[in-house]
């Protein structure tokens, strides 16, 4: 029963509380910092368990009131309301209960390039870039800026930023793949509407220990940084390119002043990448043993429509549409898409749950 594998949540959070009150762990840092973590993760699960658990006793205490000629109809009118909610919890419960993306409370790298359509896609690149970095300020993260390679006018052939905040990866990790946008470019004279495409990868910032590189592994090159970037631009051989020799992946980076903050942030966009294809290739084979399809890792295929001339924004793996487009771009409101991804998500991993 249901009832029955939530009692382990209880025990252990009522364990740790105590632990957490224990003159020996509170002065030992690490591991009480590893225990309150645990203690949060848990909370959502003890609160709604202990609101299940209360549910459950007033039905029973009015499905005894039933055989009451005097309180009867009261106790009916009392599980009317009493069994739905019962229902609606244990949904509740079984979401809390589903397996934990051990990636999904990470900051990300977000990597957003320009493909086909040129110079239009590129003007798109800044226009995503915008309602993410409006997301992100809704969500009260922040964004960071480290590596940009501008195209014309305002817009960019290729922008990578980290995204700081709680649950970044979580929300943002079904984002990666293609982007369509069909609309009348700027640079268009004569009002036809053009299609361009864009590809969003959604990478979680990992530690040093989590991704081991051997230094023979790598070419490091330096270089004179180009294209805008102030009066250090050009003077220095501050620019950096990392060649990571087995996997074939080339970082460049050139946006700081400094060759080692330039050198440093590039090996955490090379270790996000490699982290990445890890985390790729097992989902995908987790996708083959239970049909998992949003979120596979899958980058080739378009996952979403932005069309401007109908105010419309399609994300194809759920046949979701919306014609709101100008609101959702201009401020931000991706959870209209975000969250019925996510729910999609939960529903399918429920299926291959056995709760009971």
């Amino acid at each position: 029963m249901l009832k029955d594998k939530l009692q382990p949540f209880l025990d252990r959070y009522n364990e740790i509380s105590k632990l957490l009150s224990d003159p020996q762990i509170i002065t030992n840092i690490k591991k009480m910092t590893k225990l309150s973590k645990e203690h949060s993760s848990i909370e959502p699960i003890r609160d709604k368990t202990l609101t299940y658990m209360k549910t459950i006793e007033e039905i029973d205490e009015n499905r005894v009131l039933l055989d009451d000629d005097e309180l009867c109809e009261l106790a009916k009118e009392e599980l009317k309301e009493l069994e739905p909610l019962k229902s609606l919890i244990e949904e509740e419960i079984k979401i809390l209960l589903l397996p934990k993306d051990p990636n999904d409370s990470r900051n990300i790298f977000l990597e957003i390039r320009a493909g086909t359509g040129g110079d239009e896609a590129a003007l798109f690149v800044a226009d995503i870039f915008k309602t993410y970095t409006k997301y992100a300020e809704n969500m009260r993260w922040k964004v960071e800026i480290v590596s940009s390679s501008e195209g014309i006018l305002d817009g960019y052939k290729e922008i990578i930023a980290i995204i700081k905040g709680e649950g970044a990866y979580s929300k943002l990790k079904f984002e990666g793949g293609v982007h369509r946008v069909q609309r009348v470019p700027k640079t268009e004279s004569q009002g036809r509407v053009h299609t361009s495409a864009i590809t969003v990868a959604v990478m979680p910032e990992v530690d040093d220990v989590e991704v081991n590189i051997d230094s023979k592994d790598l070419k490091i090159d330096v270089m004179r940084a180009s294209g805008n970037g102030g009066q250090s631009v050009n003077t220095t051989d501050s620019a950096v390119r990392i060649t990571h020799i087995p996997s074939g992946l080339v970082v460049t980076n050139q946006d700081g002043k400094s060759q080692h903050k330039n050198k440093d942030t590039a090996m955490k966009i090379l270790k996000a990448r490699l982290f990445d294809i890890q985390e790729r290739e097992r989902n995908q084979k987790l996708s083959q043993e239970r049909k998992v399809q949003v979120g596979s890792g899958d980058r080739s295929g378009r996952i979403r429509t932005y069309n401007y001339p109908q105010n419309r924004i399609s994300d194809h793996r759920i046949n979701l549409t919306l014609y709101r487009l100008d609101a959702i771009m201009e401020d931000g409101l991706l959870d209209e898409i975000i969250d019925p991804l996510i729910a999609n998500r939960q529903s399918e991993s429920m299926s291959t749950v056995d709760f009971i």
